[in-house]
């Protein structure tokens, strides 16, 4: 009997220490080494790691609170690639191709008119106004539901002209494992990104683990009408909310409503971000991604059209503001490398 107990007393040890050892690892912050294998070790990957260090554990002098452990992230160059165009334009591109026969007066009228030619220095002469054109020629019309549809139909086949993959596998794995660490850390990750929020949200959650009530962006004016005595929310030809620059912090301020203490992009777009987030005495972290890899991606910046970076650059040593080096802090930048 003596040996029963012991033998029992020495099992119930043996689950309090595994206990004890299991609740010590989920108030620990969780390790980068762990969490980061696509990360080079170098200083960026230390830096990212001693913020959340700092940030999460309890008692120490940079504490924040779960609630307020917010990180957004661009989307564009951040978060999937942005060359050779934006992966939302390739969407605008192969979306008049299909609705042209619709429209026979686009053979003769630009931008349609180099989109049909497959003349890409073309749509770039019509500027910014032949985009919105583009844009609301390919957005709107339709149902919230049936844009949905349309948008997660074109990503389950479009493919990226440069390396033949899916736009859903052209997303960063370092990223991808960044966003997987924080949440690990009790972070509550957003995207916050210049490109239209309903093109976005389809998809987020699959390739990133964001739902789509995470995902901030660029909007056209929606209105409810009755189709066929049915409620829908109807797509206007008309630009509501630009996500873009200085829309950035403010988007932010309106549509996740707290001020976050981790920021990550890649080009000038995201500059006012990175100032609001990192401004103030609670700590803030920023970053911006640098590409500079043409052999595994593309090496662009200050004179790109898409992902321009050039004042954040320039600022970003005297501000504080984490570069991460593509070519040297990443050891692959795909998943499928």
């Amino acid at each position: 009997m003596k040996n029963r107990l012991e033998t029992s007393d020495a099992i119930f040890a043996s689950l309090l220490v595994a206990l004890i050892m299991l609740v010590a690892g989920a108030i620990s912050p969780v390790l980068a080494q762990e969490s980061l294998p696509s990360w080079n070790d170098t200083a960026a990957k230390t830096r990212i790691m001693d913020f959340v260090n700092a940030t999460t554990t309890q008692g120490g002098e940079g504490y924040v609170a779960p609630e307020d452990r917010i990180a957004v992230f661009d989307n564009d160059g951040t978060l999937w690639v942005e060359q050779p165009f934006y992966t939302q334009l390739g969407f605008m591109l192969d979306r008049v191709k299909d609705l042209a026969p619709q429209h026979p007066e686009w053979k003769e009228q630009e931008p349609f008119k180099s989109v049909l030619a497959g003349d890409l220095k073309g749509v770039a002469k019509s500027g910014e106004k032949g985009i919105v054109e583009l844009g609301m020629a390919t957005h709107a019309g339709m149902t919230t539901d049936q844009f949905s549809k349309i948008v997660t139909d074109w990503f389950a086949t479009a493919k990226h002209p440069k390396t033949g993959r899916l736009y859903t596998e052209m997303t960063y794995a370092p990223m991808r494992e960044l966003l997987d660490y924080l949440r690990a850390n009790g972070f509550k990750t957003y995207i916050v990104s210049g490109g239209g929020v309903e093109f976005m949200r389809p998809i987020t959650e699959k390739i990133y683990g964001i739902p789509p009530e995470q995902v901030v962006g660029s909007t056209i004016t929606t209105e409810y009408t009755l189709v066929d005595d049915v409620p829908v929310l109807r797509r206007l030809p008309k630009i509501d909310f630009v996500d873009d620059g200085p829309g950035k912090p403010v988007g932010i301020n309106q549509f996740i409503g707290r001020k976050p203490i981790f920021v990550a992009g890649n080009s000038d777009g995201d500059y006012e971000m990175l100032r609001w987030v990192t401004a103030g005495k609670r700590p803030g972290f920023a970053m911006l991604i640098h590409h500079t890899d043409a052999a595994r991606e593309y090496a662009y910046d200050r004179q790109s059209a898409f992902g321009k970076l050039d004042k954040a650059l320039d600022e970003a040593e005297r501000r504080n503001w984490l570069v991460v080096d593509m070519k040297a802090d990443w050891r692959k930048i795909f998943g499928w490398e």
